[in-house]
């Protein structure tokens, strides 16, 4: 893979070198490298696999379902009511979270914990966060 920067900035990334100074027309660059890592583009940078793989995870921590959301879902799913969900919270402190919280955030662990103990993996969490449903299987 090839790479074009501008100072320290990526600007753009390609295969073979052909391709990217084709690319790079009309673009001011200060460096042409080589390098074995394959940067793909997010968000509008050049980012390695492992950077994307971190971002990624940040951005779906950061989605959040009202109560509302969370229960309908929980009940279309499988038929469990906030009542049934409770029985599974033996800390009183998570007990509190769960009960007074106005928003469930993605990257709270009583999320993980409580969504494991009711038969779902993280990817359907991710999911159900993402798309206000579960992924019918």
């Amino acid at each position: 893979m090839f790479i074009a920067k501008n100072n320290d900035l990526i600007i753009l990334a390609r295969d073979t070198r052909e391709e990217l100074e084709q690319a790079l027309q009309l673009m001011q660059y200060t460096a042409i490298e080589e390098t074995s890592i394959n940067y793909e583009l997010y968000d509008g940078q050049y980012l390695t696999p492992e950077e994307i793989a971190v971002k990624e995870r940040e951005r779906l921590d950061k989605l959040s379902l009202t109560k509302r959301e969370v229960f309908l879902a929980l009940y279309n799913d499988k038929g469990i009511t906030p009542e049934a969900i409770k029985e599974y919270i033996k800390d009183p402190e998570s007990l509190i979270e769960f009960e007074y919280a106005n928003d469930y955030f993605r990257g709270n662990p009583l999320i993980d914990a409580i969504g494991q103990t009711l038969g779902y993996s993280s990817e359907q969490l991710d999911y159900l966060f993402e798309h206000k449903k579960f992924l019918q299987q």
